[in-house]
């Protein structure tokens, strides 16, 4: 196995108690990917993605948050 070194982009709150943490991960190919942990309780989810994979959900992430929050009254 391969070793890696990983470096915490953000740490996130999640609604429900979950947590949310972002690392980039570097390997000794010099391969690097975002990996995204959700933390649930005593349960762990890592998704890993490419740049162009992270830059498509990033897009649909904040695509979706904009389109659901309530518009300010002027």
């Amino acid at each position: 196995m391969s070793a890696e070194t990983k470096s915490r982009i953000a740490t996130l709150a999640a609604p429900y108690g979950r947590e949310i943490w972002l690392d980039e991960v570097a390997f000794e190919s010099g391969m690097r990917l975002l990996r995204a942990t959700v933390k649930e309780g005593r349960r762990f989810t890592q998704l890993d993605l490419d740049p162009d994979a992270a830059e498509r959900l990033g897009s649909t992430l904040i695509d979706w948050a904009r389109r659901t929050t309530p518009k300010a009254e002027a």
